[in-house]
């Protein structure tokens, strides 16, 4: 009879075993926070007189932050492990969200920017454990599990932030917040995380640049990053002015396309989570579709005017390339990468994703501005075009390497 704890021979634990419910959870309660606040903060910050730039740039100080401090944070991981590390982000974390019921709009940016900061950490972390924890068989699972409670609370909390908003609670708030800097805490500090890592070494200066220069070097890292840069750039850009299209057209809803999106996406972790490649192989023609579903659903977008309610159909194609984008690349690295330091360079593909999302709000706010909304997406379809146009042209570089990079190997 199987405990709830479900372990294999190699002494690995099982993806929807008990233990990692509990990472599942932890996921769920840490991104609450930033979904609520995403929310909250710009009402909050309007209100008190910032303009629309100083907005942008607070809020944009998250994903930036966390794009610069990821493989700082995978050096920490080889340096102490991810659970000390845990415990240290965790304490950030809260004291980061006790902080926002005090302080008022004018500290917002560095209180962002310290959420950021919890975030880059706590990733890398959750990610390391993921992979030390797990059979290689079942890592694309895990990892798929793992991305799909993150993208649970976008579809829940921010209902809960309007409302606390709406009837101007303070009470709610604070609340709200001492919730979400307590439960993290109490659970992650139980939660079933390894000690060490592979990676298990001090990186200097000069390694971590090396490690940036391994990009350049590494045809599989390189291409990877490139296509997850594109595609984060049109999925920042959709995130960022789909609702002030669709509220400047009155064609169709944005909370009603974002929720069909969000469920598509969580539909899609879930039931195709056992279809990733979970093995270190390239698939070609999956990341083509991905990408020219990406495509397909901008391109939709773009013609809002002319199709009406048909437009929903969009929310479909971009759902199912944000559903499997990242937990596929992810999966694929974690195999392909030297294991004494795939955490780094993990970290580095990472910020490529953080880069795109926020290149994509803020490059494409060029294009509306000099332009359309309409063209913007355009735009957006050729950008995702151009990352199924490298997929195709690294095809036989990418497939010539379908077998795993050995730590000996890599040395």
């Amino acid at each position: 009879m199987k405990s709830s704890i479900t372990t294999t021979s190699s002494g690995k634990l099982d993806p929807v075993s008990f233990s990692f419910i509990g990472f599942y959870i932890l996921a769920f309660l840490f991104f609450a926070a930033n979904a609520a606040l995403t929310i909250i903060l710009p009402l909050r910050s309007e209100m008190a007189g910032l303009n629309q730039a100083e907005i942008g740039l607070m809020m944009g100080s998250y994903m930036f932050t966390c794009m610069l401090l990821r493989p700082f944070a995978a050096q920490m991981l080889g340096k102490y492990g991810p659970l000390r590390v845990m415990r240290w982000l965790l304490m950030l974390h809260a004291g980061t969200l006790l902080l926002f019921i005090v302080s008022g709009v004018e500290t917002y940016l560095w209180l962002r920017a310290l959420q950021g900061v919890a975030t880059a950490f706590f990733s890398m972390t959750m990610q390391a454990g993921i992979v030390e924890r797990l059979e290689d068989k079942d890592r694309a699972q895990g990892l798929a599990m793992y991305t799909l409670f993150t993208m649970v609370p976008s579809l829940v909390i921010p209902i809960l932030a309007v409302q606390i908003w709406q009837n101007a609670s303070e009470l709610a708030f604070t609340l709200l917040m001492i919730g979400l800097a307590a439960l993290p805490m109490l659970l992650g500090y139980k939660v079933d995380l390894p000690q060490s890592t592979v990676q298990n070494k001090t990186y200097t200066l000069g390694d971590m640049l090396r490690s940036f220069s391994g990009i350049w070097r590494s045809t599989p890292l390189l291409v990877s990053s490139v296509v997850m840069l594109f595609a984060s750039c049109v999925f920042g850009a959709t995130a960022t002015f789909l609702p002030l299209y669709m509220v400047s057209t009155g064609v169709a809803s944005a909370g009603i396309f974002l929720t069909i999106q969000g469920l598509v996406v969580i539909l899609c972790r879930f039931i195709l989570r056992k279809k990733i490649p979970s093995d270190g192989s390239w698939n070609t023609w999956l990341m083509a579709g991905l990408m020219l579903s990406a495509a397909l659903g901008t391109q939709l977008l773009s013609l809002m005017d002319t199709l009406g309610p048909f437009v929903y159909i969009s929310a479909v194609f971009s759902g199912f390339a944000l559903a499997l984008l990242y937990p596929t690349l992810t999966t694929y690295l974690s195999f392909v990468l030297p294991a004494d330091s795939r955490y780094v360079l993990m970290g580095i593909f990472m910020s490529s994703y953080d880069l795109g999302f926020s290149l994509g709000g803020l490059a494409m706010g060029i294009v509306v501005q000099i332009s359309s909304y309409s063209a913007m997406f355009t735009v957006c379809t050729m950008i995702s075009v151009a990352a199924l146009i490298v997929v195709v042209f690294f095809r036989q570089r990418m497939e010539a390497g379908n077998k795993p990079i050995t730590a000996s190997a890599s040395q």
